[in-house]
């Protein structure tokens, strides 16, 4: 519907946009009260999910117990230490400011202080 508030049959309303046009329609909950339009969806709204380019897998056995180390999908190497790691990222090209970063390393079984089996 264009213009002004009538309702759809689905309860919605038109809203008047700028200049003559017409903005999504709106919902109103009757529970809460709360008015959620279609505009509260886009891309921006939505969480950010990233894949870090450093994955720190579990604790595997061994003696020493490592911890294997991918880089940008690729396993490249064992890592005994946080040092190791930071070795390998390095080797990449890869600067790692903060190691608890979730956005630049993964800890998959266990933080940067895991590095026993349990």
């Amino acid at each position: 519907m264009i213009g002004g508030g009538g309702r759809s049959a689905a309860g919605a309303r038109a809203r008047p946009g700028p200049a003559g046009t017409v903005r999504p329609p709106y919902r109103v909950s009757r529970l809460s009260g709360f008015r959620f339009t279609l505009d509260d969806m886009t891309e921006v709204a939505s969480p950010h999910i990233s894949r870090p380019r450093i994955i720190v897998l579990g604790v595997q056995p061994g003696t020493p117990p490592f911890r294997i180390v991918e880089i940008d999908g690729q396993v490249v190497g064992e890592a005994k230490a946080l040092t190791d790691v930071l070795e390998a990222a390095a080797a990449y090209g890869i600067t790692i400011h903060d190691a608890d970063d979730p956005d630049v390393v993964r800890w998959v079984g266990g933080d940067k202080y895991t590095w026993s089996l349990h």
